[in-house]
């Protein structure tokens, strides 16, 4: 059967696809207001949304379908990328938009969920097709999954087949290898593989999505992709902001569970993945797979020596005086929780042998960026290295967010007599070059799932091999506590630590 796929349709976004009715549980949280709303707000006003579409917020504060639109065209005002809002099309647009109050496991709260969607579907007439977006706690997810199951909310795809239902799940998917795997086994009880959508908004970047364009439309970069050529790849994931009124979620997670373990390795599986045999979802989703299974299992002197992480302290951030993480709201004040890390990683395939990946990400870094960067190995140094001062190698960057682009450094004459070398940059922005930003990562996660595109959404067995890299780490820190945090000042670029791991083989991270 043929799978739908969004990298081979230049105009996939004024394709029809089916009417639906979308229902965001939590949908008075924080990123239901600054993030999914803007998004179909977006959608609907570029006309990419369904011709037939409703949404319903479900979430367990009392409010009115009115209460609900009001808070809404406040976030959307905020939040949306388009400003201010469109007051004409959101008179109309609003209409199509309600809420339900409910606990999440109340038996009552479903039954009249089912009623009042079948009210939608008549007057709407979305057929009965379901998307089930879960931006709510991990611990809710096999709640909810069960009663919608319970409730005939979401179907057997074995034994329906003229409606469909699909669930959108926010990461974390799981909390460590052994938790992963009773959630998977707690929600196949319920879903099939195909309705599962595990999001990770990293993957709707279009700067992200570019990465396969980038590598297998443009012949004169594959030849190079490879340990022949390639020195070092640094994936680096920097914020300059703390971790703000998050406190209660960052102290379960750290940023190994919230930054590294999904976006991270998203990025690092599309860099140095195979050619896919075809742009279907399951093509490309197998050779992300590969790579992650190739990974070298991380020995205790690696866990040792070469994974490194910290914690903030104060410090000042664009000369502004900032709180170290132990002084943020709903945080331990003795808090071993990680807000740093960098390690690396070694790919044992053909491809990649020998090669090192080095990845970071952090919290409170002198700016924020996130970038890949390729630095090649040094040409031969027979006539132009002759008096013992080495030429910068080429690099190749790719710059996922913000000021989204691609970078090349070469090295060239300087106009003159003397002849000196000097590195110069070849550069490429989106922005300026198409005339307008990218859109928001949700707006095309969320059109793909309506679509029944899961391309940019990850697997069972990927999210299964990347909690196999990392519960070693996870394990390995519960016996050995840190002893220095806080290990490196707000506005500092980490931890001595992480820029010795690059001195002692005589590379350096790149300033950003």
């Amino acid at each position: 059967m043929y799978e739908k796929c969004r990298l081979e349709e230049p105009g996939r976004m004024r394709r029809n696809i089916d009417p639906c009715i979308l229902v965001i549980f939590g949908a008075t949280g924080d990123l239901t207001g600054r993030k999914l709303l803007p998004a179909i707000y977006n959608l609907g006003r570029d006309g990419t949304l369904p011709a037939n579409f409703a949404c319903v917020g479900f979430a367990r504060r009392e409010k009115t379908h009115e209460q609900f639109r009001e808070e809404l065209k406040g976030d959307i005002n905020q939040h949306s990328r388009t400003k201010p809002i469109d007051e004409g099309f959101w008179h109309h647009f609003q209409e199509q938009i309600y809420y339900h109050q409910s606990e999440f496991d109340s038996d009552e709260g479903y039954e009249k969920l089912a009623l009042f969607l079948k009210q939608i579907d008549n007057r709407y007439a979305t057929r009965g097709n379901r998307v089930f977006y879960l931006s709510v706690q991990p611990k809710f997810f096999p709640i909810i999954i069960e009663q919608l199951k319970k409730h005939g909310l979401v179907y057997n795809v074995h034994e329906v087949e003229d409606r469909w239902s699909r669930v959108i799940i926010e990461k974390p998917f799981g909390h460590d290898s052994q938790s992963a795997a009773a959630l998977q086994g707690e929600i196949s009880k319920h879903l099939d593989e195909s309705q599962i959508y595990r999001i990770d908004h990293y993957l709707g970047k279009e700067t992200v999505q570019n990465i396969l364009v980038f590598r297998f439309a443009n012949a004169i970069f594959e030849s190079l992709w490879n340990y022949k050529h390639v020195d070092h790849v640094q994936i680096t994931v920097a914020e300059d902001i703390g971790i703000g009124t998050r406190g209660h979620f960052f102290e379960e997670q750290g940023l190994l569970r919230d930054i590294v373990q999904n976006h991270v390795m998203q990025l690092l599986s599309l860099m140095a993945m195979e050619p896919p045999v075809s742009l279907s979802a399951d093509a490309i989703r197998d050779e992300k797979v590969k790579v992650v299974k190739s990974i070298r299992p991380l020995s205790e002197e690696d866990l040792k020596e070469t994974v490194i992480r910290g914690q903030y302290g104060k410090g000042f951030i664009h000369g502004e005086p900032a709180r170290g993480y132990r002084e943020e709201q709903d945080v331990d004040p003795n808090s071993k929780i990680e807000t740093y890390l960098a390690l690396r990683l070694f790919i044992d395939n053909w491809r990649w042998a020998g090669v090192p990946f080095y990845l970071r990400g952090g919290k409170r870094l002198p700016k924020k960026g996130t970038e890949i960067a390729v630095i090649f190995k040094d040409a031969p140094g027979v006539l132009f290295n002759m008096h013992g001062k080495k030429n910068d190698p080429n690099v190749l960057v790719i710059r996922i967010q913000p000021d989204e682009g691609i970078s090349m450094k070469i090295n060239c004459k300087v106009p003159g007599p003397s002849s000196p070398i000097q590195p110069v940059k070849m550069d490429f922005r989106y922005g300026s070059y198409f005339g307008q930003s990218p859109p928001e990562a949700y707006e095309r996660l969320i059109w793909d799932c309506i679509s029944g595109d899961s391309t940019l959404f990850a697997r069972v067995d990927e999210v299964e091999q990347s909690w196999a890299i990392y519960t070693p780490i996870l394990q390995y820190w519960s016996i050995h506590p840190p002893t220095d945090f806080p290990s490196y000042p707000s506005g500092s670029w980490g931890p001595k630590k992480a820029d010795e791991l690059m001195e002692k083989e005589n590379r350096a991270w790149r300033l950003l």
